[in-house]
């Protein structure tokens, strides 16, 4: 290992912790406007005299919600995904597209209009950052408990007026997800958190939600959005 190395290894925190880095930005220009999110090119001063540029898509970030009801079942919709060509099992989700609205009020909203299902406690699973080569989106999943019919009807278009809903055992969903039939990035991660969260209630016999983070917890950040 080099001297720099050695030093570089000696200022990394103990706790595995993502950490904000922010590098000088010499220059941002907007590619593309679209009807979501923007394609954008920075041009980055990394280091002394180390300089590059990277294009790559400005998103509203997302929220989502994998409501789960006393048996132990979690709640699915498929809906017809145009980019892939594939109708996909996934959890209710939507963007963070309207001014001031908090990501858990969203993820709520989201879950009903969705679903026709609205949550008594919400509590912050896991947040996520897809693609971060790509795109700066971040998507906060919410765990949904205490979970209700409502008597609202919603009207559903596009993609979404073909929503089908199912119950169904998280056991079956892993293995769903472990046998390669559940692919949307989102919905895996969230099931096997969820996973992950029951194994250690079987082991400690705690109450998994006092392992989780409440719903407003701070919310992730993407530089240069200031």
């Amino acid at each position: 290992m080099s001297a720099e190395d050695a030093q570089r290894e000696r200022t990394v925190p103990q706790q595995l912790r993502d950490e904000p880095d922010p590098r000088q930005l010499a220059h941002r220009e907007v590619l593309h406007r679209g009807m979501v999110w923007d394609l954008v090119r920075d041009t980055v001063d990394f280091a002394p005299g180390v300089r590059f540029d990277r294009e790559y898509v400005w998103h509203t970030g997302a929220v989502a919600v994998l409501a789960v009801d006393g048996q132990d079942r979690v709640l699915l919709i498929r809906q017809y995904r145009h980019p892939v060509g594939h109708s996909l099992w996934e959890i209710p989700a939507g963007l963070l597209d309207l001014d001031g609205e908090p990501p858990h009020v969203a993820a709520a909203r989201e879950l009903t209009e969705e679903t026709g299902y609205e949550a008594g406690q919400l509590h912050t699973l896991l947040d996520l950052r897809p693609s971060p080569g790509g795109n700066d989106e971040v998507i906060r999943v919410y765990l949904a408990t205490e979970v209700r019919e409502t008597q609202d009807d919603f009207e559903r278009t596009d993609e979404e007026a073909e929503l089908v809903t199912r119950w169904v055992p998280l056991s079956e969903a892993v293995a769903a997800v472990l046998e390669g039939r559940i692919t949307n990035g989102t919905t895996v991660s969230a099931l096997l958190a969820l996973q992950s969260v029951r194994a250690s209630q079987d082991r400690q016999g705690a109450d998994p939600l006092g392992r989780l983070r409440p719903a407003e917890a701070p919310f992730l950040t993407r530089p240069g959005r200031d």
